[in-house]
């Protein structure tokens, strides 16, 4: 697939509750953000939470919004809590 572009840029945080470290919730997510062209990071945190910063086309980072309600296949997600933030012109995607 092509990766979606316009020429608006948002940027979104993202934390994930649940079942969603050990699960491969972050390799998922960076495989599926380069699929759609979208910047940022995603990191396991201490609490047992996964966040992730999301950079690029509105259409785009909504889809990684979506996906990270679901998560792979083996993850179990109660809540995604979304913050919007101002975008810092990222590039790629990286699992910190």
């Amino acid at each position: 697939m092509t990766p979606i572009h316009d020429d608006a840029t948002v940027a979104r945080r993202v934390v994930v509750h649940g079942r969603v470290q050990g699960v491969f919730f972050r390799d998922t997510c960076r495989r599926e953000a380069t699929r759609l062209g979208v910047a940022g990071y995603i990191r396991n945190e201490p609490d047992g939470t996964v966040s992730a910063e999301f950079e690029g086309a509105p259409v785009a980072v909504d889809a990684m919004i979506a996906w990270m309600r679901q998560g792979p296949r083996h993850a179990v997600v109660d809540r995604a809590d979304v913050e919007e933030i101002s975008p810092s012109g990222r590039e790629g995607f990286r699992v910190a």
